[in-house]
Formats: C-alpha cells, structure tokens, sequence
C-alpha cells in the first residue's frame, strides 16, 4: 500500500539497530507495501459432506457458525453453508468509533457468527479500547453489546480483539490476561463471568498488578473439549512471577500456563508471536504456535508444535528463510496464523530475510504436523493466512494433493523488483514450480492465479493493480468460489470453475488499509470489512 505514514515508520526506526540485516531499509521499504493488502441440489450435499469431512466436531456440530478468526480451530476458513449472492449489502455497522483520517493500519478483529445466525461484531471504541457487539444477522438490529476491560498490545499496526465462540457462549479477551465469557449470545440477556488462567483467588489479590501487567497478544482459539488457548504478555513484575507464554484454560476455569522461553526451549525466545491466534491438528492433540524473541519490530523465532493438554514441546523449528537460510522475520504488524490441512500438514507465513529480496513477499513455510519435516513453501505469506480448498472444486486440476491452498499473491510495486501486478492464487501444496522472484528456490506450484481487477495509478508503474486486502479469504465450496476483499473498495467472488471474478460489489470508494479478514455467516451472508465498516452482503431481498 503506497504513501504510508512517515511518523509510523520513523518511530519504528528510532528503536532499530542494525542486527544482522538492514532493518532500517526494512521499515522504509515497509511503508509502501504493508498495510501500508450455481450448484445442484445434490451437489450441494456432495460439498457439505467435503466440508464437514475436513472439519473438527466443533466447527460442525455448529454447522453454519463461524466461531473464530479463519471459522475454526485448523484455520481453515471453508465453510460450511453456501454464501448468498453478492447483489446488496443488507446492513452496516462501524467496528472503529473514531477511526483514522485516511490509510489505516489496523488489523480489526473479525467477525463472529453463531449458529443461530447472531453476529459478534469487535469494536474499536477508543485509542485502545474495545467492546464486542451483537447483532442480528437477518436485520443488523443491536441485541446487546459488553465492553471489555483488552487493550491492543504495542505493534507496528494495531492488533485486533479476538473472540471466538463455543458451546452456547462467547469468550473474549479482557484486561489483566483475563477471559470474559457471555452466556447466550443469541440472546439480549446473559451473564458475564471471568476467568484468569494464573487462578482467580491470585487476581483477586493484587487485581492492579494482573490489570497493569499482564496483556492477551493473541486472539483465542477453542478445540472441541472446550479448551482455550491463547499467547500473553507479562509487562512487569507479578507475585506469582508470570512470564510471557501460552496459556491454556479448561472447560471447568482451570488454568495451566507455559512461559515462551520454556515451550520452546531457548532462554532468548520471550513471547508469543503477536496476533499469532494458536491451531490445533485435526485430532486435537497438538497446538501450533508461533514464539520470536522481541528484540525488535522484525523478530526471530519458531514454530511449536505442543501437547495441547499439558503444553510440554513436542518438536519445534527455527523459521528460516528457504532461499537464504538466514533466520526470517516476523514481523510484529502481521496478523498471520498457522493453517492445518486435513492431513495434518501445517503452514505459517513470515518474512524473508534479507529483505526485501523477495519483494517483501515473504514466504509461507510448510511443515508436516510435528515438525520434524520442512517441505515446499509458498511464493507469499509474510501476512496471510492461508485458506484450505478441496481439490474436487478446482475443475482445471489433475494433480495429486486432496486438497489446495488459497493465498494472497501481492508482487508489490516499486519494492525489490515488485510490478505491482497482485494477485490472489491457488496453490498445490504438494507440487513445485521455480519461483517467480528467485527462481533458485522451488515452491508451491499455481494451479491458477488470478490478477487484481483496478489499476493503481498512484504506483506509477504500467499494468500496477490495487492490492489485494485480506489476511484470511473465505471459502465457498458450494458455490466453487472463493470471497475475497480488495483495496479498490470492492467484495470479489472468484469462481475456481471458470477463473473469473464473477460477482462484486462496492463497499467503499477504496482505502488502503491493513489485511481483513473475510466470513460466511450461517444464512450464506457474506461479511467484509473496509474502510473500518462491516459490511452485510448478499441477495436482495424479496
């Protein structure tokens, strides 16, 4: 995204050094590209037997819910009813009270939408305040809204509030590494309790210390049982002596926790990855998590694979770059996740190292599920999270994999060698072609790509595009399609039959804006955000 702020990058700059890398090269280049991105009846069966195939019991025995960032607990964002037509937004509402005055570089929390089709809408409230909202996904009607006490952890782009819904109830972040949890959401009264991982009774006790020191980074994930997992940050001194980690909460408030250093077993790691909401295999027995070292806005670090039930290691490994072998970045202002494939394969984006040699694209790291195997990346993933995509609904493909992944595929203008033609694609996982940067290092192949529809004038390079504006796409396998958000202002759905943006509409005049994420509600309702309003889009009505 062209023109960012000079007074964001400058004071990103004053705390760098030169550690190895040319990170004040890194910040300035950043402010260009960062978020700075019908079937029949039967068929119709056929796909919703794919997507409950391919996801965990909690996702499905809440068919139509999107319970969390990416609709569950493996990222997938594949869902599970099939998304109206793209012909009218149906209602809007704000999820920033004040926001900013042109670009924005925020990473608002995504929306929510429960079986009984309510939607739980993160709002931004104030510089750091936050309150989530219901509405009803029929209507828009406000049926009730909870502030809560989260406040964003410092990053280059603010973080997002994360909720995520299970069991008839809502758990949100709140103040003190809290969790706030509302009892039928589907309704316009319910109770509000808390839990605290470190155990109530030590809340209880010195409830200023846990308020000013300790801080949820993460949004929440949930697994079938009811477990809650999460990354925190501890900003000083507590009499229990917290350290950053991970934290798990179980069904009945019990709290377990593990500090980063020792999840991952190197003293010089010290927290979660910011905005790095945790993934669980598709039999809930490990947790993937990103840690780095804090040290700057590009940190080091790995990925873990846990026990999700005592969070001991089971493996880990150093996030490298694979056309360098240098450590890569991760970059605090991302707002990528791992995805797990239904074979247990897991994916994370970072960024390359040195940068930008790969046009600040990153790379999206591929991993069999404990880790023990590094196996072919992605062309892009520095912020992104990848969508799974059942093979059977990409007509054009004859290779082997069950399954294919949809990424972002920005080719940033004017960074490295960047033509400024972004495109979203469709990738095996399981199949190489050289890459189109470095053609040294073998990646994932296209199976098919698809190129932004609005020129980017402001780029000042021929055949430059607006970005594409998502950090998760959704996934319509009914349809064949895939919903995706532009910096144009506009909802695409590309038709992996035909390879055609085949439907659009118009949500804003267009915005550069950090990634958003893109949601299926449970009457095929599609939900969008730009320029800091949610957008309700579907069929017009009768």
């Amino acid at each position: 995204m062209p023109d960012k702020k000079q007074d964001l990058i400058d004071q990103q700059l004053q705390d760098l050094n030169n550690d190895g890398a040319d990170l004040r090269g890194f910040l300035k280049c950043m402010k260009h590209s960062i978020k700075t991105a019908p079937s029949q009846p039967s068929s119709s069966i056929l796909w919703m037997a794919v997507c409950a195939a391919m996801l965990t019991l909690n996702a499905a025995s809440q068919t139509g819910g999107w319970l969390m960032p990416s609709h569950d607990e493996q990222h997938s964002a594949l869902s599970t009813v099939r998304s109206q037509a793209l012909n009218t937004i149906h209602w809007h509402v704000s999820v920033d009270l004040s926001p900013p005055h042109g670009e924005i570089f925020i990473h608002y929390g995504s929306p929510l939408v429960t079986a009984a089709n309510t939607v739980i809408v993160p709002v931004k409230t104030g510089t750091n305040s936050f309150r989530v909202e219901a509405h009803n996904g029929a209507t828009g009607n406000l049926l009730w809204m909870q502030d809560a006490g989260w406040q964003a952890p410092q990053a280059t782009f603010v973080p997002g509030l994360g909720p995520t819904l299970s069991k008839n109830s809502l758990f949100v972040p709140d103040i003190a590494g809290g969790v706030l949890v509302r009892s039928t959401p589907d309704q316009a009264i319910g109770t509000v309790t808390r839990l605290y991982f470190y155990g109530i009774s030590n809340f209880q006790n010195n409830p200023t210390i846990y308020s000013q020191n300790v801080q949820i980074n993460t949004p929440l994930s949930i697994d079938v049982n009811g477990n809650i997992y999460f990354g925190f940050l501890v900003l000083g001194p507590t009499p229990i002596n917290l350290q950053s980690g991970l934290a798990r909460i179980a069904p009945d408030g019990t709290g377990t926790w593990v500090s980063a250093a020792a999840a991952s077993g190197d003293p010089q790691i010290t927290q979660v990855a910011i905005s790095c909401a945790p993934a669980l295999s598709p039999d809930g027995s490990l947790l993937y998590v990103a840690v780095d070292n804090a040290s700057l806005a590009a940190s080091v670090g790995y990925l873990l694979a846990l026990n999700s039930t005592t969070l001991a290691l089971v493996n880990r490994v150093l996030l490298t770059d694979p056309s360098s072998g240098l450590d890569a970045f991760l970059f605090d202002g991302t707002s990528a996740t791992p995805a797990v494939g239904p074979d247990g394969d897991v994916y994370f984006g970072v960024l390359e190292n040195p940068f930008p040699n790969h046009n600040n694209r990153g790379w999206l790291l591929h991993f069999n599920s404990d880790l023990s195997q590094a196996k072919i990346p992605g062309s892009f993933g520095w912020d992104d999270t990848p969508s799974i995509v059942p093979a059977s609904l990409v007509r054009s493909y004859t290779g082997k994999s069950s399954y294919l992944l949809m990424t972002k595929y920005n080719n940033y203008a004017g960074i490295g060698t960047g033509d400024g033609k972004n495109r979203i694609a469709i990738l095996d996982p399981n199949a190489t072609e050289k890459d189109p940067i470095i053609p040294s290092v073998l990646v994932m192949n296209e199976v098919m790509t698809i190129l932004g529809p609005t020129t980017d004038k402001k780029s000042g390079i021929p055949g430059a595009v607006k970005e594409w504006c998502i950090n998760t796409a959704a996934v319509d396998p009914f349809t064949k399609s895939i919903l995706a958000n532009s910096e144009d202002g506009k909802l695409y759905r590309w038709n992996l039959t035909t390879n055609k943006l085949t439907q659009k509409i118009k949500l804003s005049p267009g915005i550069g804006e950090a990634y958003t994420p893109t949601v299926i509600g449970s009457d095929g309702t599609a939900y969008a955000i730009n320029d800091a309003i949610l957008d309700a889009i579907g069929t017009k009505a009768p």
